[in-house]
């Protein structure tokens, strides 16, 4: 068999096929990350956007205590009121930097009558127990607070907690614990509370935008796919360079290649390479 006819038989017919399916793959892949990096930008965009709005009440941003929209995330709403202070609980593990910790909420009374959970910040763990040393208490009596929406938790009732801690914004769970309609889809991440208090527990940070390496790594996926039918041209070429080595037309580009290559000036490993062949 002479030629490129090879590439007829079922072998070569075979490798082509897989080469195809594998570009596919790759080429999925990198569209699947491509995806990725504009959910991220998105969300992004969607934090800027939401981030530094004006404050508006809750009631007004969330017409009822079930009412609640993704797009919402992060939006600043206003609650005028009082904190439920013996209603406060903490949430386990959850981490400030690499530190563990609690986040803690107090259910706040609006002057409506209504309750919204308002997470106002985070604590670290204790020094000898598996509860915080200190819980900066928030403040008494009439305040304002600024928070941003967030949505409610799972409730995970597969794990357990001390009492006055839960293991998620089960929000639904929290607020069979309250004597007033509760909101049970969102909750608050806090901004300010006026009066202030002194100290308070460690305040929520604004997502730093973020796309990730996903437009990288699209990149490699697409580079695989091409490099797969490099690949294979290259396999080919050498195929056809065995096959036909009778070829005089074949010898003769085989034997430039031979001149070419002598010519080439050698690289330092080149030689001593070469050096230690010759010792050997």
């Amino acid at each position: 068999m002479t030629g490129w006819s090879f590439l007829a038989t079922r072998r070569w017919v075979g490798y082509a096929a897989l080469t195809i399916v594998f570009a596919i793959v790759c080429s999925l892949l990198g569209g699947w990350q491509l995806a990725r990096r504009a959910g991220a930008q998105a969300q992004a965009a969607h934090v800027a956007n939401n981030y530094d709005l004006a404050a508006r009440p809750v009631a007004s941003v969330l017409p009822s205590v079930s009412a609640y929209r993704a797009e919402l995330e992060w939006t600043p709403v206003t609650l005028v009121g009082t904190y439920l202070l013996d209603d406060q609980l903490l949430v386990r593990n959850r981490s400030y930097g690499a530190n563990p910790g609690f986040d803690v909420l107090t259910p706040f009374l609006n002057d409506d009558g209504t309750v919204f959970v308002v997470d106002r910040g985070w604590v670290p763990i204790g020094n000898k127990q598996d509860a915080p040393d200190v819980v900066p208490a928030a403040p008494r009596g009439p305040v304002t607070v600024v928070a941003r929406l967030a949505a409610g938790e799972p409730d995970l009732v597969d794990r357990t907690a001390p009492p006055g801690q839960i293991a998620s914004v089960a929000l639904g769970s929290i607020a069979r614990g309250v004597a007033h309609p509760t909101y049970t889809a969102a909750y608050g991440l806090l901004s300010s509370e006026s009066p202030a208090p002194a100290i308070r527990p460690l305040a929520a940070v604004k997502p730093a935008p973020d796309e990730g390496p996903h437009l990288s790594y699209a990149f490699q996926w697409f580079l695989f796919a091409v490099l797969g039918f490099v690949g294979i041209g290259y396999l080919a070429r050498q195929e056809f360079r065995a096959l036909n080595a009778d070829d005089p037309d074949e010898r003769d580009r085989a034997n430039e290649r031979l001149r070419k290559e002598a010519a080439r000036p050698r690289s330092d490993s080149e030689i001593e390479d070469a050096a230690v062949d010759e010792r050997g």
